[in-house]
């Protein structure tokens, strides 16, 4: 059972989006929930984003995801990729594509502080 709060839906879709995924998983007998914790990400080339954490399997989220971008003809963020070192370092990383439909369109980098209950911030972004 994974989960991760690195993913993302286009502002203004959030509820819409979350209530689809939830409902789909419920009907094709998935373990995944999702939720949104009102925390909105501005990027400075994708827009603004709803963030979502969910409980489940990465890849059913992964690809109930990218159907919901087809589906609603939004942009996603699909979070939860770790770094591949294992260096210790004072904030936790994580990255995220930025999808439109099948196309990735860019990818984010996230941080937060190891220490505290900070929220995750982009600290870096690149277009495709």
């Amino acid at each position: 059972m994974g989960n991760s709060e690195t993913f993302g839906v286009q502002k203004g879709h959030g509820k819409e989006i979350v209530e689809w995924l939830n409902e789909q998983s419920k009907k094709q007998n998935n373990k995944l929930e999702a939720r949104l914790y009102d925390y909105e990400i501005s990027t400075k080339n994708f827009g603004d984003f709803e963030m979502f954490s969910w409980m489940g399997d990465v890849q059913i989220a992964r690809k109930m995801i990218i159907k919901a971008s087809k589906k609603f003809k939004i942009k996603v963020i699909e979070g939860g990729y770790k770094p591949k070192d294992k260096i210790f370092k004072m904030k936790k990383l994580d990255f995220a594509k930025v999808k439109k439909g099948d196309k990735t369109i860019g990818q984010l980098e996230f941080a937060v502080s190891r220490f505290g209950n900070g929220q995750w911030e982009i600290q870096d972004e690149e277009r495709h």
